[in-house]
């Protein structure tokens, strides 16, 4: 442990975590994502976003409450281990891993797709493998430049989202783009109502509602190298929640206000219909390389969060010793490129992708996603519970509710896993989520890393 504060460099700013949080968050979800989201619901999908919203905030506060007392590179997965048990803090750690692995598969996917707008001859897996080489490099960079190129990312994406939601809003009261006839609210429940297909389409879009929260909770993994982890990982905690949530639910009202939810996704992207209404010239490619920047943006981050899951789990002796090892500036490099050589599975897919590969590695990265934060909650409850009531009163940020809001929280996660195991489309996750685990329980013991941490139990129960 002691090694590990030495050389992990804490190079991070409270501004580069907070952008670094919605740049994570902040990707195919809303560019992607939303529009299969939105036919499922239709306007009813704000209810879904809102709802969900609150569960990540009790989750996010759980978490924080956890690493703002113990600011660690590996985060959950440390608190895992040490909260609920080895096991618990092994998985963890090879599933986040896992999950971002294949959430980058989508992001360096989409950015081929993206670039075939300029370049329509050139083949997508091109983009993929130069998206993948570039940000590769990119987690070469010392912390502080790293999180400098995340901070400027996420700035690009923010901007954009910020300016439609500005121009939708004048659109909508004084009729800007529309010869000055105000268009209103009315599509939002004109079309067949708020809830066009009752609560049922409400709640089969809450897979995807869920996978665009994925990366809020990377702000526990920047913990080890945040250079005042007490004041800037409890701000960052607070604001990057509200920050996302007026983002997603903001840009959606604005869209389906402005249009009829059964055409959004069926004539472009809703962001460049927006923009070209105004008359801004170029929207297309204004907004093209936007969505560009933040599938990039999205493919940064879990690189960087995959490459600390591999460190941590080197450090653990549950993965190979050498992703333990640190770069001059502190980068742990030879994980960085472990996760960088899965990823290159992601420009094979590029061969082969038909649509229904979207959601299928969406709701298998959400499956993951839901074990991480089921994990924060119990890990947090855990915790709470081995604490002195004279420890409880000193606790520099606490979780609101508790416990009413943890079980209510893991309760809310359950329900998601059940309705993803219910529709066609994202039952996948809830087999290969599984499969993936008792892989992952053959390795533990089959290694003997069970062995292992008997006897270092033993050893400091003894001391």
């Amino acid at each position: 442990m002691q090694k590990q504060k030495q050389e992990l460099h804490r190079g991070l700013e409270e501004r580069h975590i907070s952008l670094m949080s919605l740049g994570a968050a902040i990707g195919v979800g809303l560019f992607l994502g939303s529009a299969s989201a939105i036919q499922l619901a239709g306007p009813g999908i704000l209810a879904a976003y809102a709802i969900s919203g609150l569960i990540m905030f009790f989750i996010m506060r759980a978490l924080g409450e956890m690493a703002i007392q113990k600011p660690v590179a590996g985060s959950f997965s440390r608190y895992a281990r040490d909260y609920l048990g080895p096991l618990a803090g092994y998985l963890t750690g090879w599933n986040y891993w896992f999950l971002w692995v294949v959430t980058c598969m989508a992001e360096i996917t989409a950015v081929g797709i993206y670039m075939g707008y300029w370049f329509p001859d050139v083949p997508n897996w091109i983009w993929a493998l130069s998206a993948l080489v570039i940000m590769t490099g990119v987690n070469f960079l010392a912390v502080k430049a790293y999180g400098e190129l995340e901070f400027w990312f996420a700035l690009i994406k923010i901007v954009a989202i910020l300016s439609m939601i500005v121009v939708g809003l004048l659109m909508i009261i004084v009729g800007i783009g529309n010869g000055g006839i105000a268009t209103g609210i009315s599509n939002l429940w004109s079309n067949g109502g708020f809830f066009p297909h009752g609560m049922k389409g409400v709640l089969l879009s809450l897979q995807m509602v869920m996978f665009a929260y994925l990366g809020i909770e990377m702000i526990g993994v920047t913990a080890g190298e945040v250079k005042n982890p007490q004041k800037s990982l409890a701000k960052a905690i607070d604001t990057v929640f509200w920050r996302i949530l007026i983002f997603y639910v903001g840009a959606l009202f604005v869209i389906m206000s402005i249009y009829p939810w059964q055409e959004i996704g069926s004539q472009g992207s809703p962001f460049v219909l927006t923009f070209e209404k105004v008359g801004i010239p170029s929207a297309a490619g204004i907004i093209n390389f936007v969505v560009l920047t933040a599938a990039l943006s999205s493919c940064n981050s879990g690189i960087f969060s995959t490459g600390r899951m591999l460190f941590n789990l080197a450090e653990q002796e549950e993965a190979p010793k050498a992703y333990g090892q640190l770069t001059k500036g502190g980068i742990p490099g030879k994980a960085v490129l472990a996760s960088a050589g899965v990823l290159l599975v992601g420009v094979l897919l590029n061969y082969v992708v038909p649509a229904k590969v979207f959601t299928w590695v969406t709701s298998i990265a959400t499956f993951g996603a839901i074990w991480t934060w089921a994990i924060i909650l119990l890990s947090q409850i855990k915790y709470r519970k081995s604490l002195q009531p004279e420890e409880k009163k000193h606790l520099k940020y606490k979780m609101p509710f508790f416990p009413f809001a943890s079980y209510l929280s893991l309760a809310f996660l359950a329900f998601v896993v059940i309705l993803m195991a219910y529709s066609p489309d994202t039952r996948v996750a809830v087999i290969i989520g599984p499969v993936w685990f008792l892989i992952l329980l053959a390795m533990y013991y089959g290694k003997g890393f069970h062995k292992k941490n008997a006897a270092a139990a033993s050893e400091r129960n003894i001391s």
